[in-house]
């Protein structure tokens, strides 16, 4: 389809069902379907967090509607990203949302399995791996195996270990791998990233407000690197009021001014 400069909206080819939301940063869009798994605070939160070099190649391993892909492209510094992803309906409205943006140059989606990525990539190709995986294990809440939005919360095709030694291998030396995650994982992850000679590097809680207990976490690992672990001051999202924290509106509504927020509702 070509691009009608006089309607910006009509090269992402919405089909039935689909919605296409504004990522408020860069004049970028995506095309979600409510029948499947959207984007929420959590990849907002990893996208920011991770560190990116001038012409780094970058992958997200279980990339979904390619929403990090997106908002890394919007920070203008990578020389190139892909998104992995093993489910086709995901991986195509991902690729319509990239071509609708014209990031085609910039962002490959592939659709492919974890599991078997080196076999796709090779080894050590990639400077940062970045990943929102799976947070639950098989039999909390999941209805079935095919049920995309099961795929995309519970360990159903990939597991915690499947995701890292996947990230280990297709990371360079030096290179590093970002993920957000549960907090009750925790020390899982750490013993995880460990064994597949990833050294956490930053780690964040991020919480709904400062009388809460952390929501989720936010954390850095180096392939090779030393063992020497910051632990960064927690992130809140809202305020004792209800309204939004500076830093969570300056993370997710870029360029818009503090001083025009809205008091949010608690959803945590």
């Amino acid at each position: 389809m070509p691009y009608d400069d006089l309607n910006p909206n009509s090269h992402f080819n919405i089909i039935k069902g689909e919605r296409l939301d504004d990522l408020i940063r860069a004049g970028l869009k995506i095309i979600q379907s409510p029948a499947a798994f959207c984007f929420s605070l959590d990849a907002v939160l990893l996208s920011n967090f991770t560190f990116l070099r001038p012409g780094d190649k970058i992958i997200d391993l279980g990339t979904g509607s390619g929403v990090i892909p997106l908002l890394l492209a919007s920070r203008k510094t990578a020389g190139k990203i892909v998104g992995l992803e093993i489910q086709e309906d995901s991986c195509d409205r991902a690729r319509r949302s990239v071509w609708g943006n014209r990031l085609e140059g910039l962002i490959d989606i592939i659709q492919g399995d974890i599991c078997k990525a080196e076999e796709l990539f090779g080894v050590g190709g990639f400077d940062v791996v970045v990943t929102n995986p799976p947070y639950l294990p098989v039999g909390r809440g999941a209805q079935n195996e095919t049920d995309p939005i099961a795929i995309a919360r519970h360990e159903i095709l990939c597991s915690l270990e499947d995701v890292v030694s996947a990230g280990s291998r297709l990371l360079r030396y030096g290179g590093l791998m970002t993920m957000v995650h549960r907090p009750e994982r925790l020390s899982n992850i750490i013993i995880t990233l460990e064994k597949h000679r990833l050294k956490p590097r930053r780690l964040q809680m991020v919480h709904a407000n400062s009388e809460k207990k952390p929501i989720m976490i936010l954390i850095e690992a180096q392939l090779g690197g030393n063992s020497e672990l910051n632990i960064l001051e927690p992130f809140f999202v809202y305020n004792e009021d209800g309204s939004y924290t500076k830093s969570y509106w300056d993370i997710y509504y870029p360029g818009i001014p503090y001083s025009s927020r809205k008091s949010g509702s608690y959803d945590f």
